[in-house]
């Protein structure tokens, strides 16, 4: 696990939903259950502020951090996609994009996992197509000081178009491991689960269903195959994740609590 990663998933799964903000110490307590260490978790903080991601504040003079306006509209975006429950509406309209060419390799690079993170694929050199806009696509671009040039287009059949441009064979035989790993999770959880292991095991369950925002580009109902394994995916992952979550809140709480005792960063 990256402490980067874990620190977005930290804030957008628990801090969030409360003040969204936590001292130093909370952090590393949080993140010591899915051995992430106390050195790592400093230098991903101070990066991510350096990055815009974390914006650092003192409240009841203790020093600690929030996400920034632009984290949480980047996280609030992938919650949506994580719990997920149903398709949206689809008005059969790709939206393809002209990305002005990026010079240097490493921002090409940035682009791509961005691009790709939000849905869309290459369909031409520099031209980029998805299902929808992507929510984030403007600014994402912008980071980088990229322009584009965008327009709407209906390919028929839509379905050839998906299979062209995604691999939905290997993404549906993803999302059947995922099922069966998830079966084996659940049947093993019993009544003696503490709070601390509950958080830790759903920390990391959702850190593994989190990957599928880089890899499913969130297509339509109509364009894919039939029996299409992500749905019963996205509702057995709700499940679980859902039984785990009051336990885990009582460790983030206790952290918290214990936190806001001692009063002191843990060295």
């Amino acid at each position: 696990m990256h402490a980067r990663s874990a620190l977005f998933d930290l804030y957008g799964d628990h801090l969030t939903s409360g003040d969204n903000w936590t001292p130093i110490a909370g952090i590393v307590r949080l993140l010591g259950p899915v051995d992430v260490t106390p050195p790592a978790v400093r230098t991903a903080v101070s990066r991510m502020v350096r990055q815009g991601w974390l914006e650092p504040s003192e409240r009841r003079g203790r020093r600690g951090y929030a996400a920034s306006a632009r984290a949480l509209v980047r996280l609030a975006e992938a919650r949506a996609r994580i719990y997920r429950t149903g398709d949206p509406i689809w008005d059969g309209l790709w939206h393809v994009i002209i990305v002005e060419h990026p010079s240097d390799r490493a921002v090409r690079r940035r682009v791509g996992a961005s691009l790709g993170y939000l849905g869309y694929s290459r369909l031409a050199p520099d031209t980029w197509v998805a299902a929808r806009v992507g929510a984030d696509l403007a600014d994402s671009l912008a980071a980088e000081k990229l322009g584009f040039k965008q327009f709407f287009s209906r390919y028929v059949p839509g379905s050839a178009l998906a299979a062209e441009l995604w691999d939905l064979e290997e993404l549906a035989a993803t999302y059947r491991r995922f099922i069966g790993t998830t079966r084996e999770l659940a049947a093993g959880l019993g009544p003696d689960l503490i709070p601390e292991s509950a958080f830790a095991i759903r920390f990391l369950f959702v850190h593994d269903w989190r990957r599928f925002l880089f890899l499913d580009p969130d297509l339509p109902m109509e364009v894919l195959p039939p029996d299409w394994p992500g749905h019963e995916a996205a509702v057995l992952f709700n499940t679980t994740a859902a039984s785990l979550l009051p336990l885990a809140r009582e460790f983030v709480d206790s952290c918290s609590a214990q936190t806001t005792r001692q009063g002191a960063d843990p060295t």
